[in-house]
């Protein structure tokens, strides 16, 4: 195996020594490079050792003293995995990508379950089309954390969540990782009357037999409004969403009374769904399933809260609004208020959208649509001119564009508004309010 060079850097290493786009990479050190994994792992030393076949035919051996990073070698290639990405071989109930509407950009019906995405950018993954030889290279590795979405530890009910034959059996590799020190962060996606009650009490109990467990997120069912010829699933009442928060909060004092560390958390959407305020900051010790969106609503708060006590007070004129999903509008509202309490001569309103795209049950800002968000103002126009969105509604930083390809320019025009993005982080948040100021 070997990885083909797409480009290489001018005046770097490779570029001195005479490397081409079209050379193949094939072992660093005596070790096979098969992708980005292998790559950035052996480039790890003191004195490397590039071995390649060249484009013409001919072989070529590099040797380079210890460098900085692999990046230093000046070589791109022509995706971040050198490998095509791996895709999910599953076809799981609640798969959220089987509920998408025909006509949305390509990208978004491509169900990805790349180990390597795991390890590299916290991507969740079921385990199932992993190899011996993917399960013997991340132990070699020592690849941690792996990010596993484990849904319940019943093997047969697992099969029947997964619809894959191997979706039970691939369990096993937890116990493998775990043995040989890898940290686990697993998520369970539950479905009322599927996998909650004592399937849930089940799970926990044999995620907490795993040795390097460092925590559990249970999050429930996403649901939209295009599930034709789906699986039937419906969302948690509060009593079903009530009952998941105490089982895991046992759970938790049962670990607690065997003095182990708090290990399960639910999703913001649970206590929400069951009616409950948001549990205080200390709930969740390190957040260690903040990138899964747990516990990020009362991150927020605390962290908002903190900085806009410690920021001096002013009497600049404000007025925007701020434009968000469902989920948080009530926090976000929260933060105004205590905002405009401090500086009194700012007016900034709340506008939580209805996600009529995909439907009311799906909730956060992250899904909703230019032609909803237009919709919306349109019946009901804003009273401020300037409108402030959070960054995760649009496909990145520098392509501003909603998921359904209509562009923030385009809302612009449509409401006569001016448009602001905000990272989604309180610092960054508490920023944009401090510096929208009126001429």
């Amino acid at each position: 195996m070997a990885v083909t060079v797409f480009n290489v850097l001018k005046s770097s290493p490779c570029d001195k020594k005479g490397i081409r786009p079209g050379d193949r990479l094939t072992h660093i050190n005596g070790n096979e490079i098969n992708d980005v994994l292998d790559y950035r792992f052996y480039c790890e030393g003191e004195k490397l050792r590039l071995d390649f076949l060249k484009a013409d035919g001919g072989k070529k051996t590099l040797r380079l003293r210890h460098i900085e990073s692999p990046d230093a070698l000046g070589l791109e290639f022509e995706t971040y995995l050198m490998d095509a990405q791996r895709h999910c071989r599953n076809k799981c109930i609640f798969c959220f990508i089987d509920q998408l509407p025909p006509g949305l950009r390509p990208s978004l019906y491509f169900k990805d379950d790349d180990a390597r995405l795991s390890f590299l950018f916290g991507n969740y993954i079921t385990l199932t089309n992993l190899s011996e030889h993917d399960v013997e290279r991340i132990i070699r590795m020592h690849i941690s954390p792996i990010n596993a979405s484990v849904h319940t530890m019943d093997p047969d009910l697992r099969v029947r969540m997964m619809k894959n034959p191997k979706a039970g059996e691939s369990l096993r590799y937890l116990k493998r990782f775990s043995d040989a020190g890898i940290r686990i962060n697993a998520q369970l996606v539950l479905c009322p009357g599927v996998n909650d009650g004592a399937a849930l009490e089940y799970s926990l109990q044999k995620l907490s037999e795993l040795t390097s467990l460092q925590s559990i997120a249970a999050v429930p069912v996403g649901l939209t409004k295009y599930r034709e010829n789906l699986c039937p699933l419906r969302k948690f009442s509060a009593e079903e969403a009530a009952a998941v928060i105490d089982t895991i909060d046992a759970f938790n004092a049962g670990l607690r009374k065997a003095g182990r560390e708090k290990a399960a958390y639910p999703s913001d959407e649970f206590f929400q769904l069951a009616g409950r305020p948001l549990p205080p900051y200390e709930y969740y010790g390190d957040f260690p399933q903040l990138e899964n969106g747990v516990g990020m609503l009362t991150g927020m708060r605390y962290e908002f809260l903190e900085a806009l006590a410690d920021a001096p007070a002013d009497h600049k004129k404000r007025s925007f609004a701020l434009v968000t999903g469902m989920a948080a509008r009530d926090l976000l509202t929260e933060l105004a208020e205590a905002f405009c309490k401090k500086f009194t001569q700012s007016d900034i309103a709340v506008y939580g959208v209805k996600n009529e795209f995909f439907g009311e049950d799906v909730t956060v800002a992250g899904l909703l649509t230019g032609q909803d968000i237009i919709a919306h103002f349109s019946a009901f126009p804003p009273a401020q001119k300037t409108l402030v969105f959070p960054g995760v509604m649009f496909r990145s930083r520098t392509e501003r564009v909603f998921l359904d390809d209509v562009t923030v320019e385009q809302a612009e025009e449509a409401l006569g508004v001016r448009a602001v993005i905000a990272d989604c982080d309180a610092a960054s948040l508490l920023d944009v309010f401090l510096r929208l100021t009126e001429e």
